[in-house]
């Protein structure tokens, strides 16, 4: 079966002279198709290329050269992309020409030969103890679903789940009796994560009070924990619309987004003592060498785990 859809997409994929639009399509379905990878990351790889084939132009694919592929490296920086959203372009490059080279467009890969700032090593910004308690509390009763909204802001912080993980959680993955919840992540491996009392008490008054309003407003009983005004599961983009809105009601960083409260849990947990092998289960990260980026981020603990551990400190 999978031969026969290897063969279908050959057939109807284009030729690859100047058209870079029809191959991305292609690339796309392959994705969806075959390789069976998560809705958010085929957006993502789609999102990326759209980038790469308006750059493109009239440039013909084969015979890109690796001067070619550094130009585009610029052109993103041109566009003031993050560094971080540099990186994932060069990684979407990679995989889109990895698909090319199994349908023998290209027999080399160059865009391996392109290096990517290594997001390890990059220290995160994260919020103090004392940002995260005035930004929960900048829903109030003036806003249209201000309880959804607290029981948000807590689910994120409580839980350091991405956007896309909380848009996604459903009401059998809560476990507020036993103080827990459960979290699917990339590849849709699933993680238990604890919830402390303020973050349970803010998802029940949410459940009591606001969320069977929300949910009445359609025809079947929706399966999503956080629900938009008309009763839809509440999207990743709309929770970061969400979030930047309390943070700038606060006077929090402008730059401030679900991933900073990801970053935020993650440091907080460290800085009170926590192991980091239990920090990289929390946070679902296949490698501790992701994890590890947080131990950077506040001096005051290395220096007193050196203290306390060297013979000689």
């Amino acid at each position: 079966m999978a031969h026969t859809r290897r063969r279908l997409l050959r057939v109807q994929s284009p030729k690859p002279a100047g058209m870079a639009k029809g191959w991305l399509d292609a690339f796309v379905a392959y994705a969806e198709g075959e390789c069976h990878l998560a809705e958010n990351t085929v957006a993502a790889y789609r999102r990326d290329l759209e980038h790469f084939s308006s750059w493109l132009d009239q440039r013909n694919i084969p015979k890109l050269s690796i001067r070619d592929l550094a130009d585009y490296v610029t052109w993103l920086h041109a566009r003031k992309l993050a560094p971080a959203s540099i990186a994932r372009h060069i990684v979407s490059l990679r995989v889109f020409f990895r698909y090319l080279q199994l349908e023998a467009v290209m027999s080399d890969n160059l865009a391996e030969l392109l290096g990517s700032q290594k997001l390890w090593e990059r220290v995160p910004k994260v919020l103090s103890v004392e940002q995260v308690t005035r930004l929960f509390a900048a829903p109030g009763r003036s806003d249209p679903c201000w309880r959804r909204d607290r029981a948000l802001l807590e689910l994120l912080y409580a839980t350091g789940c991405r956007a896309s993980e909380l848009s996604n959680l459903k009401l059998r993955d809560l476990r507020l009796d036993e103080g827990f919840c459960a979290c699917r992540g990339k590849g849709d491996k699933q993680r238990l994560v604890p919830l402390g009392v303020r973050s349970i008490e803010a998802v029940r008054a949410y459940l009591e009070h606001e969320r069977p309003k929300l949910a009445a407003r359609r025809s079947s009983a929706p399966e999503w924990v956080l629900l938009s005004y008309r009763g839809r599961r509440l999207r990743r983009e709309r929770i970061w619309e969400l979030l930047k809105r309390y943070a700038r009601r606060v006077g929090a960083p402008p730059e401030v987004s679900p991933h900073t409260l990801r970053h935020s849990f993650a440091t907080h947990l460290l800085t009170g003592g926590a192991d980091l092998r239990q920090v990289q289960e929390m946070l679902g990260h296949a490698s501790i060498a992701t994890t590890q980026i947080y131990t950077h981020v506040d001096p005051a603990r290395l220096k007193a785990v050196h203290k306390k551990f060297h013979p000689r400190a």
